[in-house]
């Protein structure tokens, strides 16, 4: 499909049907993903396709308990999520029924794959990252392309060393996502809610918006 349709309509699917999700299917996003930007082009990534019901259980059943906590938090009000009610509910819809989803891709990346610059600056270590999340939305776009949607979720790799026995995950590999992948049973969306443009450019310093 046209790549600008692709990512503007390639969403956060919570609903999905149980359409088999082939393997041919998988390895044609798989090979379009790897040529996403990686620093050094060391190409860290590797993915782990869970398809073992029993294993998706297990992968569920650890994923609860911070999902429910989350949850809790937002209908509380402890937590500002910037989403509405409906899209709330759907994440808790996807979150029970995770189980169900006809694949659940373990991102993982070899950790000498990976070059972070900003560990010493006293915050968040996040640059990391940039050799793996353009590999992973790439992934989601090529799924897209063949009409499959995916939902990418971090909330697992808090639960990092269960998650790597389950799945035998070598030491010196992370855990850096987990995507939900599946035919969508509501179909895609027409329109995603972003902020503007104008509210997230700037030039030359962070106080000069670009598009005023």
């Amino acid at each position: 499909m046209e790549l600008v349709e692709a990512m503007r309509t390639t969403g956060t699917c919570r609903y999905f049907s149980d359409e088999l999700v082939t393997d041919d299917v998988l390895r044609q996003a798989f090979d379009h993903a790897r040529f996403g930007p990686q620093g050094g082009n060391r190409q860290p990534v590797r993915w782990i396709v869970v398809r073992d019901d029993a294993t998706k259980a297990r992968l569920a059943e650890l994923y609860m308990p911070y999902w429910n906590a989350y949850y809790a938090a937002i209908k509380e009000g402890q937590k500002a999520v910037g989403a509405v009610d409906r899209t709330v509910e759907s994440a808790n819809y996807f979150a029970n029924h995770l189980a169900e989803v006809p694949v659940l891709i373990v991102v993982c990346a070899e950790m000498a794959g990976l070059h972070p610059t900003d560990h010493e600056l006293g915050r968040l270590s996040v640059v990391g990252g940039a050799s793996i999340y353009p590999v992973v939305q790439n992934l989601t776009l090529a799924l897209r392309d063949q009409g499959v949607a995916s939902a990418v979720t971090t909330l697992l790799c808090a639960e990092e060393p269960a998650v790597k026995e389950l799945l035998h995950i070598p030491d010196d590999v992370i855990t850096a996502a987990h995507v939900a992948v599946g035919y969508p049973a509501k179909g895609f969306p027409k329109k995603l809610t972003r902020a503007e443009v104008a509210d997230t450019a700037f030039l030359d310093r962070f106080d000069n918006p670009m598009f005023a």
